[in-house]
This record gives C-alpha cells, sequence and structure tokens, in this order.
C-alpha cells in the first residue's frame, strides 16, 4: 500500500469518526458490550434511520460489526485495534499542558474496560508490577512476550497461554490509558487476564458502563500473587 492509498484510508476511517453520533456510539462500545441499532440510536440522539446510516458507515470502514442472533442484529467494536485507536483519540483529545492532572471520573479511572482488557489505576498497577517481576518482555515497538516465570504465574490463574498466542491478534502489547496516561496491558494476554479476573470474581462489570469494581477478593489476591494492593 503506497503512501497515497494509505493518506486515503486514514482521511476515510477519521471521517467516519468525525461525526459526534458515530464517536458517541463508537465509544459505547468501548465496553466491550454488544448492542442494537435501537440502542445506539437513544446513545447517539438520532432517530432510528439516521442511526442506520451512520452505522452503515462504520462497517464500510470496517470500525463496528453485526451479528445477527434469531430476528436482532448487535454490533460490536471491528476489533482491539479499534479500541486502541479511540483510546489513543482520547489521550490526543485530552491532552494536558504541563502536568497531567487527571479529571476523569472516579470509578472509571480506577478500574474499567477498555474494550476486552482491563484499563484504569488497577489495569496500570498490575502492568507496571508485572514488569518489575520480568514477567513482560518488550519484543518490538510497544509488544511484549512472557518470560518462562510470567507464563507460569499467568497460566496459574487459568490462562491458556498457548491457545491465548495462537489467536490471530496481538499476543501482548502496551495500551496507553486514557486516564492515567501510562500504559496498561492490551492484546489477547490483556483479555485474558480480564476475563480470568471476572471468572475469579476479582472484578465485577457494571452492565451499563465502562466501570469495573475491585472486589475485596480481588485486592487480597491481586496483593497475594502479584504484590499490588488497594491504594485505599
Amino acid at each position: 500500500m503506497d503512501v497515497d492509498t494509505v493518506d486515503a484510508c486514514v482521511s476515510r476511517v477519521a471521517a467516519a469518526i468525525a461525526a459526534p453520533a458515530r464517536t458517541r456510539m463508537l465509544y459505547c462500545l468501548m465496553d466491550g458490550h454488544a448492542r442494537t441499532s435501537t440502542e445506539l440510536a437513544a446513545v447517539a440522539g438520532v432517530t432510528a434511520a439516521t442511526a442506520s446510516v451512520h452505522l452503515g458507515q462504520l462497517r464500510q470502514q470496517q470500525l463496528v460489526k453485526v451479528l445477527a442472533q434469531g430476528k436482532h442484529r448487535y454490533y460490536r467494536l471491528e476489533s482491539d485495534n479499534v479500541a486502541a485507536a479511540l483510546e489513543a483519540l482520547t489521550v490526543v483529545a485530552g491532552a494536558a499542558r504541563g502536568r497531567f492532572v487527571p479529571n476523569t471520573p472516579t470509578r472509571l479511572r480506577a478500574a474499567r474496560t477498555c474494550y476486552d482488557h482491563m484499563a484504569g489505576k488497577v489495569a496500570v498497577a498490575l502492568h507496571d508490577r508485572f514488569e518489575e517481576l520480568g514477567w513482560l518482555r518488550s519484543v518490538a515497538d510497544k509488544a511484549y512476550d512472557l518470560s518462562q516465570d510470567g507464563a507460569k504465574a499467568l497460566a496459574a490463574l487459568g490462562i491458556d497461554i498457548e491457545a491465548t498466542r495462537a489467536l490471530r491478534r496481538r499476543f501482548a502489547c502496551a495500551c496507553l490509558d486514557w486516564s492515567e496516561r501510562q500504559p496498561h496491558l492490551g492484546g489477547a494476554l490483556g483479555a485474558g487476564l480480564l476475563k480470568a479476573a471476572l471468572r475469579r470474581k476479582w472484578v465485577v462489570q457494571d452492565l451499563d458502563s465502562r466501570a469495573l469494581r475491585v472486589t475485596r477478593r480481588g485486592w487480597r489476591e491481586m496483593r497475594a500473587r502479584f504484590g499490588v494492593a488497594d491504594p485505599g
């Protein structure tokens, strides 16, 4: 793909995101839940017919995908790459001058979903701790592999490391956190970690937002296993 083609593709994607109604739809889907066009129309504040047009444009640019289940059609983000791009755009849009002081709502800043993986203060703390323990090894630009100790520790949570490696997406990568401006763990491994945390009741996900609540059990386990403590 030559430079002119790339420029044109980026411009089309940017234009698709740029409309406020479509932007609201995309960020609504950042919690990983699938939603109907009716639900997304309400979020965007537009009519059902207008929502259908907007969703068609988002599908055309491969920003969302549609899942059919019986008579219903549900929309989700196309991939974790779309989620990562949206998270990065949030950082750019909220870029601060001088010293950064977060103004993110407390519940979202503490812990939330970033599409299919964990974000917020807790996720950043886990990422940093995994690096300190030598479990994450940088292998390329923003990409990670696991050390032997890291693979053993995460496999103990029930994450199938080899199956995770075999997925058709990046295995593990640094995803710049919107509220903390520091990386949290993204990619297939980040998604596996969130699934394990939900399965073990370390975190509980809100039904109507991206917020995650870390349980007492979660703090106890993360402190014992990783040395990550409840900030109070």
